[in-house]
This record gives C-alpha cells, sequence and structure tokens, in this order.
C-alpha cells in the first residue's frame, strides 16, 4: 500500500520542468493538492525504478499531452507545506529542469486541470508561488545563453 503523501514520514521527491516556447512556458493548473487549482508547472514523482529524465519527460507528456527531449537540471526546491498547528502537511524535495518543447499542443489531463501557453508578461497575473517565477526566469536566461554562439 502507498504511503500517504498527507502527513508523510519521509519526503517525497517530485520533478518538475520549465517547458519554453518561444516566448511562452507551459503551466498547468493543479488537479490535486498541495496547490489545488493553483497554476504551477507541469510535474509529478519519480516512479521506483525511473531516472529522474525520464520522469520529467514522462509527467510533462502526461499532464500536458506536449512532447519534450533532453531535459536540462535547473535546481533542487524544497516544498515544506504546514498546517496551523505547524506539522509538515507535504513535504516535497523538487527536481527542477528546463526544456524546449518538442511537439504537441497542451491539453490538461492526469494531475492537471488545465495546460496552456503563457506568455512570459502574463506570468505576474496568475498568483504564482514565488519560487516557480524564479525558476521559470533561470531557465529563459539559461535557454538565451545556449543559443548565443
Amino acid at each position: 500500500m502507498p504511503e500517504s503523501r498527507e502527513y508523510p514520514s519521509r519526503p517525497f521527491v517530485g520533478v518538475g520542468v520549465v517547458v519554453l516556447k518561444e516566448e511562452n512556458v507551459l503551466l498547468i493548473r493543479r488537479g490535486r493538492p498541495p496547490r489545488l487549482g493553483e497554476w504551477s508547472l507541469p510535474g509529478g514523482a519519480q516512479s521506483v525504478g525511473e531516472t529522474v529524465k525520464a520522469t520529467a519527460c514522462r509527467e510533462v507528456l502526461e499532464e500536458t499531452g506536449v512532447s519534450i527531449q533532453n531535459p536540462e537540471f535547473l535546481e533542487v526546491v524544497d516544498s515544506i507545506i504546514k498546517d496551523d498547528d505547524g506539522r509538515v502537511k507535504f513535504h516535497y524535495t523538487l527536481i527542477d529542469y528546463w526544456a524546449n518543447w518538442e511537439s504537441g499542443t497542451p491539453e490538461g489531463a492526469d494531475d492537471a486541470q488545465h495546460a496552456e501557453w503563457v506568455p512570459f508578461h502574463k506570468l505576474g497575473e496568475l498568483g504564482l508561488w514565488t519560487k516557480t517565477v524564479e525558476v521559470i526566469e533561470k531557465a529563459r536566461l539559461l535557454r538565451n545563453q545556449s543559443a548565443t554562439p
């Protein structure tokens, strides 16, 4: 029986991906807690026996119908959410990657209520978690640096 993600006895490994296409980023509306209904990066839990990069590609495809290849490491983020009594309700170690869009049209599926391309200039309107905005900006910078000869 799988361990509950709510009030866990250990952190869970999650993988998120900043998918870039021109001047847009792929975002989803979360279909499960934590942050149910909020805008977020596509991603999810790593499966036993699966590499982190394989998790990144699988989760983006499952949640959005978009394909990516060769995701690049971005950073590790701690997501620790406590309840009103100060107990840890959710604890994820998030490994974030970035990748360029390969193919597919976004459509919410699996854990995502909705998926769409969001222009960078509209990110401030969505109420994103501050850390999510930071990793998106870091991914844009890295993409631009890799495109410069």
